[in-house]
């Protein structure tokens, strides 16, 4: 039987030889970005890639998502690889699609090769005969939380019920029969690191706020009108009033935009919509912030006399990368980069992930893999280093399952036995459909 440095140094070699395909991968998924819910073409590219290894899958999950097991000696533990096939809209990027303005500036293209790399890894190896559990590789739609008109009609029309991917696949019953998870995000690390091990991130809350009011000519008669967007203005502005009621502790972010301001210049605006997030670091931090938000936006349509209609869509829970993961992850991340490059695990991270809905109903990691220029989901990111940001990450998550399935998967089952997930799937489900509210207010 083969040791763990013996298995892990064969799936080491096979990610090397690819690894200009890898960095083929990465690019050609960089010239066709593709939003949430819509990435056809890069799901057919990773199920190609997957018949190239002779690894069945299966796709279509949750409309594009695609998901294949490497079987091991035993069904489980089984862990869980994932990589996110979808990118963000960012128009004035220079590598953003001309006509949707899809672009890739969070490094998702990244995520996919590297997903691609622990597959040949692990599947050219023959590393996995030795292994006592199974790998689930999962292509994953719509980590991005964009487009929340268009999502809310697939919910409506009973495509999807959730507008993540990965909560959309727990509801699906895709992580039921995995253990544990990891994925490696790419990001730009300071200065001679290489690897950010992570610890918390924010959950969040969705919004959608439409404030009707009634049209009238703008210049021969405005006082006939309710002006809607007025009534936006004043929401805008009663949430600023909120911030100072925020605790610093809570790290709450609000950021909304208009998505609609008005018809035409000569009209009294009458449709009005905008669109936020609630993010904070717990979820009670969270629900606190998003009531202070809804008075404000009342507060906007009772000041002019408009109507607001509120909904609340559940968005991401909190990260909370497991321990024991983050260690093995650790080691291996060590003996690829060396000392001094990885920074410590412990820091909170005010974005948002769905990788933290799989975190709160099982051992779960989110680390970051440097190679990437710019400020994320900026004009200037760009993934300018394949081999730090793609090979560096397949290797270390392929060693970090080999370390977990070997020996017939002890060290897995370990991990199982000291780590206690925060939610059941059953209580998951019922905390994000609880979070889905409606609500209509005649100011």
């Amino acid at each position: 039987m083969p040791t763990r440095d013996e298995l892990k140094a064969r799936a080491c070699v096979e990610i090397d030889r690819c690894a200009a395909e890898l960095e083929s991968i990465l690019n050609t998924i960089l010239r066709n970005p593709e939003p949430g819910f819509k990435e056809v073409k890069t799901a057919k590219l990773v199920a190609e890639k997957f018949k190239q290894l002779g690894i069945t899958y299966r796709d279509g999950l949750a409309i594009t998502g695609i998901k294949a097991i490497l079987k091991g000696v035993k069904p489980r533990p089984a862990v869980a690889v994932i990589g996110e096939l979808d990118s963000l809209v960012i128009p004035d990027h220079p590598r953003a699609d001309k006509k949707t303005g899809a672009a890739h500036a969070c490094g998702h293209n990244a995520q996919i090769a590297t997903l691609i790399g622990v597959a040949a890894g692990l599947s050219r190896s023959g590393v996995m005969s030795s292994l006592g559990g199974s790998v689930a590789l999962i292509a994953v739609p719509a980590e991005e939380y964009i487009e929340i008109e268009y999502r809310q009609s697939l919910r409506k029309q009973g495509k999807i019920q959730y507008l993540g991917g990965k909560p959309e696949l727990i509801r699906l019953g895709e992580f039921d029969d995995i253990d544990m998870a990891m994925m490696t995000h790419t990001a730009n690390l300071p200065k001679g690191k290489k690897i950010l091990l992570g610890g918390t991130s924010n959950g969040t809350l969705a919004k959608q706020a439409q404030f009707i009011g009634k049209s009238a000519h703008a210049g021969g008669a405005p006082h006939m009108g309710i002006n809607a967007l007025n009534a936006a203005t004043i929401a805008l502005a009663a949430i600023n009033t909120q911030r100072e009621t925020f605790k610093d502790g809570d790290t709450i972010r609000v950021h909304p935009i208009i998505t609609k301001g008005g018809e035409a210049v000569n009209i009294v605006p009458s449709d009005v919509r905008i669109e936020t997030f609630v993010r904070g670091k717990t979820m009670n931090a969270i629900k606190d912030a998003n009531e202070k938000v809804d008075r404000a936006l009342r507060a906007g349509a009772l000041a002019v006399g408009a109507k607001v209609k509120i909904t609340t869509l559940p968005g991401y829970m909190p990260m909370q990368n497991n321990p024991y993961l983050q260690e093995l992850y650790r080691k291996n991340a060590l003996r690829i980069v060396g000392k001094g490059k990885i920074v410590p695990a412990g820091t909170h991270g005010t974005g948002s992930t769905d990788m933290g809905d799989v975190s709160q109903i099982m051992p779960a990691i989110h680390p970051m893999a440097g190679g990437a220029t710019g400020a994320s989901h900026g004009n200037d990111y760009m993934v300018s280093d394949s081999s730090l940001a793609v090979v560096n990450p397949a290797k270390i998550m392929a060693m970090t399952v080999i370390d977990l399935l070997a020996d017939g998967a002890e060290r897995a089952k370990d991990v199982l036995a000291k780590s206690k997930p925060a939610l059941t799937k059953a209580e998951f489900l019922k905390l994000l459909d609880n979070l889905l509210k409606e609500e209509e207010y005649q100011g």
